[in-house]
C-alpha cells in the first residue's frame, strides 16, 4: 500500500525565473516563454534561461574552479538543490538520498569534446569525468556533503518523475527517510536541435501567436520546441506539517515498442500508470490533470484518449506547461509536478490560453501529473493538498 510521502521543498530553474513568487506571476500570465535562436541559418523557437537568470548560473560556475569546467546541465542541477534543502530547511541534516537523471546529461560539452575529437584527433584531459551520466548526481551530492546513497538515470522524458519513483522505494522500504529527486537538462545546442528537427516533431510555424499547440487535438501538424532547465524535490517519509503537497499515489508502466519514439493511439501506459497511481480514490475525485502533451499530434491525442479511457465522463480539468517552456526533456516531469504544487498552494487551475477548458474545478485538492518518454514508460503522480 502507499505510505503517505510528503514533499517539503522544490526548486526550479527555467525559462520562468526561478524565485517561486517570479514562476507563479509567469504562469498566470498567458504569454509564453519563447525566444528565437538561429540554428544552421534557421529561425528556431525554444525556451532559454533569461539573461538575469543565466548570470545566477555564470556566478556560479566562478564560485569555484571547480564548476568550471561543468556542463550547465550540472550548474542547474546544483542550484536548484541548494535551494530545494534551504526550503525544507534541511541544512542541518545530510542524511539524505540523491537521485537526479537526465536525458542527454552533458549535452553542451558533450558537442563540444567531440568537436574538438574530429578536430585534432585527440580528447581532453576532463571530456570523461565532465560528461559521464551521473556527473550531475555526484556534483550535487559533492556539492551539499551529503551521506546517503547517490543515484543517477536516464529513462528519458520521464526521467525526473522516474527519480520520484525510486525516492518513494527507498523511503517505503525503510532504507532512507528524505530523498533528493529531480532532473535537469540543457539540450539547447545545434545537434540536438537538429535531431528533433529530424524527427519532424519541431514547431515550425515561427509566426504564430503560440508556436507550440500542445493540447490543441485538432492540430495538422507537430509543434513541439525545446526548453532549458532543472527542478528538484524534497521527499520525506510519513506526513509533514510543512508539507508543500502530499503524494498519496503513484503509477507507472511501459508498453511494447512499435516505433522508436511512439506510444499507442490509446497510449495503454498512461492508462496503466494513471490507474495506479489512482488506487482507491474514485476519477471524480480528481481535480486536474498536468498532461506530458508535449505538442506532437500523436502524442498530445493519443494521452487525451488514455485520460477518456480511464476518466470517462468525469474528465478532470486538463493542462500542461509545454506551450509556454518548451519540451525540457527529462526535467520537464518535475517542472509539471511544480505547476501542480502552485497550483494547490493558490487554489487556481492555470489553463491553456488557446483551449476551451470544459471543466474549470472550484477548489484544488487532488492533481495527477503526468509523463512518458520514448518507448512509452509512463509515470503517474497523484498529489494532494496539505491544506
Amino acid at each position: 500500500m502507499q505510505q503517505t510521502i510528503s514533499i517539503t521543498g522544490i526548486s526550479s530553474i527555467s525559462s520562468l525565473g526561478i524565485s517561486p513568487e517570479e514562476i507563479w506571476k509567469r504562469y498566470k500570465d498567458q504569454a509564453h516563454c519563447i525566444s528565437f535562436k538561429d540554428f544552421k541559418e534557421e529561425s528556431t523557437p525554444i525556451a532559454s534561461l533569461s539573461k538575469e537568470v543565466q548570470a545566477v548560473i555564470d556566478d556560479l560556475r566562478n564560485e569555484s574552479h571547480h564548476f568550471e569546467s561543468l556542463d550547465n546541465s550540472v550548474l542547474f542541477g546544483v542550484y536548484v538543490a541548494r535551494e530545494a534543502i534551504k526550503n525544507a530547511q534541511w541544512r542541518g541534516d545530510l542524511d539524505f538520498g540523491i537521485n537526479i537523471g537526465s536525458s542527454r546529461g552533458a549535452t553542451g560539452l558533450f558537442e563540444k569534446y567531440h568537436k574538438e575529437f574530429l578536430e585534432n584527433g585527440k580528447s581532453a584531459t576532463l571530456s570523461s569525468p565532465t560528461t559521464t551520466l551521473g556527473n550531475i548526481s555526484s556534483w550535487i551530492a559533492h556539492d551539499l556533503q551529503t551521506n546517503g546513497p547517490v543515484i543517477s538515470h536516464s529513462i528519458t522524458c520521464s526521467t525526473a518523475l522516474h527519480a520520484m519513483l525510486n525516492g518513494v522505494a527507498w523511503l517505503q522500504s525503510g532504507l532512507a527517510d528524505k530523498f533528493l529527486v529531480g532532473g535537469s537538462e540543457a539540450p539547447l545546442t545545434a545537434f540536438t536541435i537538429a535531431q528533433m528537427k529530424a524527427l519532424k516533431i519541431y514547431a515550425s510555424d515561427v509566426t504564430s501567436k503560440y508556436p507550440c499547440q500542445a493540447m490543441n487535438l485538432e492540430k495538422k501538424r507537430n509543434s513541439m520546441f525545446l526548453g532549458e532547465g532543472a527542478a528538484v524535490a524534497c521527499l520525506e517519509k510519513g506526513y509533514k506539517e510543512n508539507a508543500l503537497a502530499l503524494i498519496k499515489g503513484i503509477g507507472y508502466a511501459t508498453e511494447p515498442l512499435k516505433h522508436n519514439i511512439s506510444i499507442s493511439s490509446e497510449a495503454d501506459c498512461f492508462q496503466r500508470s494513471m490507474k495506479m497511481a489512482l488506487g482507491e480514490n474514485s476519477v471524480d475525485e480528481i481535480d486536474a490533470i498536468v498532461m506530458h502533451a508535449p505538442g506532437t499530434v500523436k502524442g498530445d491525442l493519443a494521452e487525451y484518449n488514455a485520460i477518456k479511457a480511464v476518466f470517462g465522463n468525469t474528465i478532470p480539468a486538463l493542462t500542461t506547461n509545454k506551450w509556454k517552456i518548451g519540451h525540457t526533456f527529462g526535467a520537464s516531469g518535475i517542472l509539471s509536478l511544480e505547476l501542480g504544487i502552485l497550483m494547490l498552494k493558490h487554489q487556481e487551475f492555470i489553463p491553456v490560453p488557446f483551449i476551451e477548458n470544459k471543466a474549470v474545478p472550484e477548489k484544488m485538492n487532488k492533481i495527477i501529473i503526468n509523463a512518458v518518454g520514448f518507448g512509452g514508460n509512463a509515470v503517474s503522480i497523484l498529489l494532494e493538498s496539505n491544506r
